[in-house]
């Protein structure tokens, strides 16, 4: 490790244990005169904030905007700035190219699971396995704990309202609230649809969610549009009964939305010619 990167190196792993997206910025090649050596590191976030430097200047500059971009699409990308002409929009007039690697390093997408109760427990090891960072708050001593639900990367413990002051809730964030009702619900739901969270499942029945609405309109003046970024009923249809059930379900809402799916049946009663007939040998079709 070179010690003009170990603090990028250093900050590299706080980030990931954090779940934070950063992108690593690399001089791969140089020619001529540039301030950098090859080798050269910048760990940018998402803020635009670093660790480390390629040389400062323009060209940083540049590069700290691309790898804000790599991090919002997930795209690496190798760009080239020759630092000869200002007047030709070159980022410097040092005389030298550099060209410099801009890998987007965003971590596992975190599952925060509201409540660890028994559906909560089922929810958060069911993310676990499917390889989310998860984050297991309750506002019950004990619950949120080792002890409780082991294996989680975080553990908080705080008043339900409180959750979005402890935990940094991002657009790779997914929520899972099972709470334990309705006035818990009405303290949280205005937090959670403050952040960027791309799914917010409030666990409950219609009834539940109506009087939720009912009560989040007539106290905070929530609109419907607004309030329509629940999903209450939380999770997929799936006659769902048992905690590890439910948890199934809720998971495969998750995954529906973070990949772009539809919730449609993968089957299909036919064949890939619509008038051609189909041939069953046991539990296959020919």
């Amino acid at each position: 490790m070179a010690d003009d990167n170990r603090d990028v190196y250093e900050a590299l792993l706080a980030a990931h244990d954090a779940g934070a997206s950063v992108a690593l910025a690399t001089i791969i090649q140089t020619q001529g005169s540039i301030p950098r050596h090859s080798g050269s590191k910048m760990l940018v976030y998402q803020d635009g904030h670093i660790v480390g430097t390629i040389g400062g200047g323009s060209m940083e500059s540049r590069v700290i905007e691309e790898a804000i971009a790599a991090i919002a699409d997930g795209e690496a990308r190798i760009k080239t700035y020759n630092l000869n002409n200002p007047a030709d929009g070159d980022p410097g007039i040092c005389g030298g190219t550099a060209r410099i690697y801009i890998e987007p390093l965003n971590t596992a997408p975190t599952l925060l699971v509201i409540g660890a109760g028994h559906v909560g427990k089922a929810v958060a090891e069911l993310g676990k396995w499917m390889g989310y960072r998860v984050v297991v708050t309750d506002d019950r001593p004990g619950f949120a704990s080792e002890a409780n639900v082991s294996g989680m990367d975080v553990y908080v413990e705080c008043a339900v309202e409180a959750v979005v002051e402890q935990v940094p809730i991002t657009a790779r964030t997914y929520v899972a609230a099972v709470t334990r009702g309705l006035p818990i619900d009405v303290n949280l739901i205005p937090a959670l649809l403050a952040t960027p969270s791309p799914y917010i499942g409030l666990i409950g029945s219609r009834r539940r969610w109506a009087l939720t609405v009912a009560a989040l309109k007539e106290k905070y003046g929530l609109t419907h549009d607004q309030l329509s970024r629940v999903r209450s009923p939380i999770g997929l249809e799936l006659e769902a009964e048992t905690p590890k059930e439910i948890a199934l379900s809720i998971l495969a809402e998750i995954t529906m939305v973070r990949r772009g799916g539809t919730g449609t049946p993968m089957h299909w009663m036919g064949s890939a010619d619509a008038n051609a007939p189909v041939e069953y040998v046991g539990d296959e079709a020919k």
